[in-house]
């Protein structure tokens, strides 16, 4: 393996303020904002916009749409065929 060629292998808080989720793991990004985690120590922080608290699939707050409103409008746009 080549020396000086691979990026610095840290430990990474990934936090979502829309949920108010945070998690630690290790990750080669870099930034320059940091929080202190449960353990005391400070580390730098990554902010994500949808995690696993906050997606839907996860959530099971997904919606739902309305397929028999979409089949009305695609009927009333193309015409129904006889």
């Amino acid at each position: 393996m080549k020396n000086d060629i691979h990026p610095d292998y840290g430990y990474v808080i990934f936090r979502d303020k829309s949920a108010n989720f945070s998690f630690l793991t290790r990750s080669t990004l870099k930034t320059d904002q940091k929080a202190v985690w449960e353990d005391g120590v400070e580390y730098p922080v990554f902010d994500v916009e949808i995690s696993s608290a906050s997606h839907p699939f996860y959530t099971g707050k997904q919606k739902i749409m309305d397929t028999g409103g979409r089949v009305a409008k695609f009927e009333k746009r193309f015409g129904k065929k006889a």
